[in-house]
């Protein structure tokens, strides 16, 4: 495995902190908003890992940025 020579194994290591709790968040919003709508538990985990596919993560690190 080989950095970019711009970017620092701490920064990346930022970046997936950040993106690890975006797709956790994603998740659990997913699934929780799909129970709500009264999907059974496998409907609402499909729900879930759509909720991460569907994640921009773009601008999650854009937002990121801006704080």
């Amino acid at each position: 495995m080989t950095l970019n020579s711009d970017r620092s194994p701490h920064k990346s290591n930022s970046e997936a902190e950040i993106i690890r709790e975006a797709c956790i968040s994603a998740a659990r919003e997913g699934f929780m908003d799909a129970s709500i709508s009264g999907l059974c538990n496998e409907g609402a985990v499909e729900a879930a890992i759509s909720a991460i596919q569907n994640l921009d993560l773009t601008k999650v690190l854009a937002d990121q940025k801006d704080k």
